[in-house]
């Protein structure tokens, strides 16, 4: 249900930032403030409250009495994919840009990204980002090798963020191909864009400059069994999207390199048997290796438990670095 506190009518923004919300409130100000702030002005934020227990919903509502650029939406708890569905279904901008709640952005990003869209006349406007976490901040550099939209789908699953958060979308791309959110709150974001590089020749242009902020989780290396199952729950929903979406696209080869890689996070849990993993992720056989996480996951499926040995070593190794205070590629 939308919040009374919508302006109906008027000209339609620029821009729409949808920001899906759960449990929030201890970090949703800083996010709605630094979208507030923006030099660029002619946009709406679409904030929608995923039936959040805490008191996200009432300080979505305050903003919306306070800014009419602010729509809020309370619904059922459904993930963070129905939420952000919910908010491309009611944005009314030109172009869409989705923020996390945690994370937060520069004040000229829409400015920028707007001006580039228009400039370039481009469906799609990709730029860099920061990762910011307990160790400081670092820059990450999002350019593609190539502009065409088979080149970025490629590398998608190569070296590129899949989120949405740092492109700037036009929603004519959504509406004219009927793209939707699929029922995973885990890569929802990886689907949608591929969907939009999938359906048509979208033209992509990139600008060299960082405006987001994400919010990296400094979490230990533990995972309960129940959350674990969890995980690999969402991981199978995600690849039965895409194993449809990518059956016969030129990008097959990548998207199953990425899906080892998926597959090698798992082994760091030891959350699934032998059996489990041989029959989820049979189709590894077809990749080509050309890392040591692709050649963990396929070495697992003929000798499961030194690839688990092989993972444990790896992750010590990583434990290692962070201690000293290196990257570990």
């Amino acid at each position: 249900m939308e919040n009374k506190a919508e302006t109906n009518g008027g000209p339609t923004p620029k821009v729409s930032v949808i920001v899906p919300v759960y449990k929030a409130e201890k970090y949703l100000r800083k996010c709605v403030d630094s979208i507030l702030a923006q030099t660029f002005r002619d946009f709406e934020v679409l904030l929608v409250d995923d039936g959040s227990p805490d008191g996200s919903g009432a300080i979505c509502d305050e903003y919306a009495r306070k800014d009419p650029r602010v729509r809020v939406f309370h619904k059922e708890n459904g993930g963070v994919s129905s939420a952000r569905q919910c908010g491309l279904d009611n944005a009314r901008g030109e172009y869409t840009i989705h923020a996390d709640p945690d994370d937060w952005v520069e004040l000229n990003m829409l400015e920028e990204l707007y001006a580039k869209a228009k400039a370039e006349d481009a469906d799609m406007v990709i730029c860099d980002y920061y990762m910011n976490s307990s160790r400081g901040q670092r820059y990450v550099r999002q350019q593609p090798s190539a502009l065409d939209h088979e080149t970025v789908l490629r590398e998608l699953f190569q070296r590129l963020q899949s989120g949405l958060w740092n492109k700037l979308i036009r929603r004519a791309c959504y509406v004219r191909n009927e793209i939707r959110f699929p029922k995973t709150d885990l890569g929802e974001d990886l689907y949608v864009v591929s969907s939009i590089l999938l359906k048509e020749k979208v033209s992509v242009c990139y600008i060299p400059q960082a405006f987001y902020h994400y919010e990296q989780e400094q979490n230990d290396n533990t995972i309960s069994r129940r959350r674990g199952r969890e995980l690999v729950r969402q991981l199978d929903v995600m690849h039965q999207c895409l194993d449809v979406l990518l059956l016969q696209s030129k990008v097959r080869q990548e998207y199953l390199q990425r899906k080892a890689c998926d597959a090698y996070g798992l082994l760091w849990y030891n959350i699934l048997s032998p059996d489990e993993y041989t029959a989820r992720y049979s189709s590894l056989n077809e990749i080509e290796v050309i890392s040591f996480p692709l050649y963990s996951a396929k070495l697992a499926l003929r000798y499961y438990s030194l690839a688990v040995v092989l993972v444990r070593f790896r992750r010590m190794l990583g434990a290692l670095y962070h201690w000293l205070g290196l990257d570990c590629k």
